[in-house]
């Protein structure tokens, strides 16, 4: 993915203030997707073994209203996982900071353009809603639900890549949720750390607590995007426990006033957007 140095997130950039979409850029998901071999998982038109929605808190949006005032709101967007493209993170920093001193009658003509404009970077519909700072005071925020490994007291050695440390029980089925706050990775363009919680819910064999938070771990000097991040942990837990449901969904910390949180699942819908403590 060498042409990756070639986008915004690689090089340093201006920074505009006047509306310009032609800021956006996408990113081929298959890209990154090559590396997972899905169609060794038994899909032999590499088909997505997951459905989801990558969810986009933005916020630095600000524009003006017709009387010249600034107007700021918190933006979410929501993208399928199915979409050709994502947004190159940097490149939506510096579209959603176009706005800053452009006119806008409503916020709602704010909400079609950046609506239309990303929809037509990632290649297919997604959906866009601007919060107001009073509207977003209400939003719901994390639940310790599960458990958590993180306190789990291992001795660790491995810190590159290692799917082969995930665990099963050969037991009867059953039906688990576990989450780390420990998940880091990298860029794989400026190779800056990632920081993220990690949700896994399952049904099937039981996956050891103790080799989930090895597997975590193992993944702190990885390089992907997010989404990228992610997906691997879904396939990596598909080939190594064999669940009949899983979800994997990641909340990332801010990088450029945006957070970006991942969800994959072949069995729910996405989660509740509700902020860590670290978000």
């Amino acid at each position: 993915m060498s042409y990756l140095k070639e986008t915004p997130l690689g090089r340093s950039s201006d920074y505009v203030d006047e509306y310009t979409p032609s800021l956006l850029c996408p990113v081929p998901r298959w890209d990154a997707r090559e590396s997972l071999e899905l169609e060794a998982l038994g899909d032999e038109d590499t088909s997505l073994p997951f459905h989801g929605t990558d969810i986009w808190n933005a916020y630095e949006l600000s524009w003006l209203n017709e009387k010249g005032k600034p107007v700021v709101a918190l933006c979410e967007l929501r993208i399928p996982c199915t979409t050709p493209n994502i947004v190159e993170s940097k490149s939506l920093k510096l579209y959603l900071n176009s706005f800053a001193n452009t006119r806008f009658e409503n916020r709602d003509q704010v909400r079609a353009a950046i609506e239309k404009d990303v929809a037509q970077t990632v290649g297919g519909n997604m959906e866009v809603l601007l919060h107001s700072l009073e509207e977003s005071a209400g939003f719901p925020v994390w639940e310790d639900r599960g458990q958590c490994v993180d306190n789990i007291d291992i001795g660790f050695e491995h810190y590159e890549y290692r799917p082969d440390l995930l665990l099963c029980d050969q037991g009867a089925e059953q039906t688990g949720q576990l989450y780390s706050h420990l998940l880091r990775s990298h860029c794989p363009v400026t190779n800056q750390p990632d920081w993220a919680t990690v949700v896994v819910r399952y049904t099937g064999r039981a996956i050891s607590p103790a080799s989930f938070l090895r597997y975590v771990v193992s993944l702190r000097n990885h390089q992907g995007f997010h989404e990228q991040i992610i997906e691997q942990m879904f396939v990596d837990l598909m080939r190594q426990c064999s669940p009949r449901h899983l979800t994997v969904y990641g909340r990332f910390t801010r990088r450029g006033g945006i957070d970006i949180n991942p969800f994959r699942s072949n069995s729910e819908q996405p989660l509740p957007n509700r902020r860590t403590i670290r978000q």
